[in-house]
């Protein structure tokens, strides 16, 4: 069966502003304990992150570690351990939720975060990374673990350019989370909201992780050779000396290029022959982006021209709104995308013509970039399954000739692919925790019908059946009093999704907190499932 845990791979912010910023909060871990060896199948439901690389490999960031599909048809799970060692290799990796995943030729780098208690309170800390040099080879996978980058309390200055520069020393691991990761052929570049933006020698994996400076944040430039005078790297909020464009969300890196996106705007930089790094930085009001909080980024590629993509969501300054901007000449000029005008997005993808935009309303496609179609959430009928849920945290167009066309979309209720990205009528293959084939059980439960699995203003708890020939599955209801609340029949060959409850009664009242039998009837018996409600 089915476990529930929670991880609060959440944004830990100073203060009320960022309150409603929209990225995933709780992520509702629907998966399996941990049991240190490497699992067939996910372990979560949550699809945080897809990479692909190489012929065929699928990389998926879940809320209960790190998961590759190979084939077409199957995912599996690599062990966990509590007990890795920073600077060894090993085939386990950290007992964590995956927070980012890059990958570039045969190496791919994993980002790790978990939740912690510090002084009575529940927080979030990140867990360091691994990397895999080999990533194509199957059978001999081994993961080098570095520690979460942080500091010392000494560390109040740091080497750049020829010259000191002054630094807030980020000393905890807790709202040290690395958000996102990037590989160029010199450096591994990692994102982190309290950790600023750091980059890994990758020819020099000892010296550990570099900080990389950026502009203050009323600074539209940060120069190699320029007068830093009076500059330091801080990523407090600005009432306590420091600078929202130190906090980093997204890192997106190619050739000598940059781009970084963070509370305060979007940075384009460019490197030298010595790895310094010139800087411009674009923000609200003064550059053409909707919102200042930038969590996802990605680079478009057609007909000889190129788009930089951002997902620029609403952070404290006035007239700000979430959404989508582009631009289309390498940050002169940026274009906030009319049709996606308040849409709160997670993250932006693109492949030749078309980009694709995951937000808390389902995943949106456009071939213009300003004409925007939303997908409709993946119905699997060939197994009586569907995604339960609009939000879609992220999503890949797959052109690598294993797969032909393949469009894979990561969910709070599964992984979907269909070898058809271009219709919303797709014939979708939706993948999701192994269950147990023979057994009969609700999940979640217990069961919120305001926060579990929903989809179009409803939440739905799940009946798992074990019907051999039946293709009829009557449903019955019944509360602590054995009195029936409602009834309703389920045709497994009609296309009708997931067998579900939305927890109503016949007249499409919410029912009462308690406890609920529920009796599945199928293949000449009666099945009997207890269910607890509670909202």
């Amino acid at each position: 069966m089915k476990s529930r845990g929670s991880l609060a791979l959440a944004l830990i912010f100073f203060g009320a502003v960022y309150a409603q910023m929209p990225v995933p909060r709780d992520f509702m871990m629907r998966g399996t304990p941990y049991d240190n060896t490497t699992s067939a199948g996910l372990q979560s439901d949550v699809i945080i992150d897809i990479v692909t690389q190489g012929d065929s490999a699928v990389w998926l960031g879940t809320g209960r570690g790190l998961s590759v599909m190979r084939d077409s048809l199957s995912a599996t799970t690599f062990s966990t351990s509590s007990s890795v060692t920073s600077g060894q290799s090993s085939t386990d990796l950290p007992e964590a939720a995956i927070s980012g995943i890059a990958a570039s030729g045969d190496t791919v780098i994993v980002a790790f975060a978990s939740d912690t208690t510090a002084n009575g309170d529940e927080e979030t800390k990140g867990d360091g990374v691994a990397i895999n040099y080999s990533a194509d080879d199957t059978s001999n996978v081994s993961w080098l673990y570095l520690a979460q980058p942080k500091d010392s309390t000494a560390d109040t200055t740091f080497f750049w350019d020829g010259e000191t520069l002054s630094a807030f020393p980020i000393t905890l691991t807790i709202g040290n989370i690395i958000y996102d990761l990037a590989i160029t052929s010199d450096y591994f570049w990692a994102a982190s909201f309290y950790g600023g933006l750091r980059r890994l020698d990758r020819s020099n994996i000892s010296a550990g992780w570099e900080r990389v400076p950026l502009p203050e944040d009323s600074k539209s430039e940060f120069l190699c050779g320029g007068d830093n005078s009076g500059f330091e790297l801080n990523s407090q909020e600005p009432a306590q000396g420091g600078n929202r464009n130190h906090r980093v969300f997204s890192v997106m890196a190619y050739g000598d290029t940059v781009w970084v996106g963070t509370a305060k705007g979007i940075n384009h930089g460019i490197l030298d022959d010595m790895g310094c790094i010139d800087w411009t930085h674009f923000w609200y009001p003064n550059d053409g982006i909707s919102g200042n909080w930038v969590v996802g980024m990605a680079k478009q590629e057609f007909n000889g021209q190129r788009r930089i993509w951002a997902v620029t969501l609403r952070a404290d300054e006035e007239g700000e709104v979430n959404g989508i901007s582009y631009t289309p000449d390498d940050g002169q000029n940026w274009i906030s995308v009319d049709a996606l005008r308040s849409e709160r997005a997670y993250n932006v993808s693109a492949n030749d013509t078309l980009v694709y935009v995951s937000t808390q309303n389902g995943l949106w496609r456009s071939k213009d970039g300003a004409n925007f179609a939303l997908y409709q959430p993946a119905r699997d009928a060939e197994n009586s399954d569907e995604i339960l849920s609009n939000t879609v945290y992220t999503a890949v167009h797959d052109r690598r000739s294993y797969y032909g066309q393949a469009l894979w979309v990561g969910t709070p209720d599964g992984l979907a692919r269909t070898p058809d990205p271009n219709s919303n009528e797709s014939i979708w293959r939706i993948f999701r925790t192994e269950m147990t084939p023979q057994q009969v059980y609700a999940y979640p439960n217990p069961f919120s019908p305001y926060s579990d699995n929903i989809l179009d203003g409803d939440g739905y708890v799940r009946f798992h059946h074990a019907a051999r020939k039946s293709q009829l599955i009557q449903v019955a209801i019944y509360n602590f009093a054995m009195e029936k609340v409602t009834d309703y029949d389920h045709w497994l060959n009609k296309d009708e999704g997931a067998l579900k409850w939305d927890g109503k009664d016949s007249n499409g009242r919410p029912v009462a907190n308690g406890p609920y039998f529920c009796k599945l009837t199928y293949d000449d018996e009666d099945h009997w499932v207890k269910l607890i409600v509670l909202k």
